[in-house]
């Protein structure tokens, strides 16, 4: 694999996104063989949970905008088939939010058993900024996370939110000095590597029961939504200011 880098310590599966240059930005390539590990690990019985953080001093940076408009490679997956593979995977999965995380680098946390969070680690949903709509299943899990005041204006404002305020308003369990993070984490994830399988996924299975449906559902509404904004006029502007490395101005659109 090219963009991910993935380890075992005994029955914790560690998947490392490892695109530092871009800031672990989300293209084509990272979420077809994210959703090829989410998927590998749901089929290796040797495997009990799954960690997820990023190579370098950024989390993830969201999608990879310099893809936008352009088709280098067919996906094999995709973003929904990314989603799926993580909705759907039967074990426990816990975030390492190791640096910045801006769109869906903050809104995995939402999708995501457990997240963890190094205090110099920052949030950021900057859909509005880009004329579009939240993902991930974010209009309904950071809601049922943080409440709705909290989850309407960190997806509509596109402020950063502190890993402090990450905590205070319950989208991640824990924060810790960017040093303990990783190893806080394994610390966690082998409290649960040490516990049997099948009462792992059963115990699962039942927290998700009643929530995968609306997931799925609010995934599939948010598609609709961003794709009756991508391309225009709100949309355009601010990919053109982008690339201009400036501020978009929406007045007018």
């Amino acid at each position: 694999m090219e963009t991910l880098n993935i380890n075992d310590e005994g029955a914790i599966r560690v998947v490392e996104m490892d695109r530092p240059e871009a800031l672990n930005a989300f293209s084509t390539l990272l979420m077809d063989e994210l959703a090829d590990a989410f998927l590998g690990a749901a089929a290796d019985d040797n495997v009990k949970v799954l960690v997820l953080t990023g190579a370098g001093r950024a989390f993830s940076a969201g999608a990879d905008l310099s893809e936008m408009g352009s088709v280098e490679r067919a996906p094999s997956h995709g973003f929904d088939g990314m989603l799926d593979a993580i909705v759907d995977f039967p074990k426990p999965f816990i975030v390492a939010v190791n640096g910045i995380g801006v769109g869906i680098g903050a809104t995995i946390c939402g999708l995501a058993d457990i997240a963890y969070m190094a205090e110099g680690a920052r949030l950021r949903c900057p859909f509005s900024t880009l004329g579009l709509t939240a993902e991930a299943a974010s209009t309904y899990t950071f809601p049922k996370l943080m409440g709705k005041q909290r989850a309407s204006w960190f997806l509509w404002s596109s402020e950063w939110m502190s890993a402090a305020e990450s905590l205070e308003g319950g989208l991640v369990l824990e924060v810790l000095p960017d040093g303990e993070l990783l190893p806080r984490v394994m610390e966690q994830a082998g409290k649960l590597a040490i516990m049997p399988l099948v009462s792992l996924t059963t115990t699962k299975a039942l927290i998700m029961a009643p929530l995968r449906d609306q997931i799925k559902a609010s995934i599939n509404a948010e598609n609709a939504g961003l794709a009756s904004l991508v391309g225009g006029p709100a949309n355009a502007e601010a990919l053109v200011a982008f690339r201009e490395k400036r501020e978009p101005d929406f007045t007018g659109v």
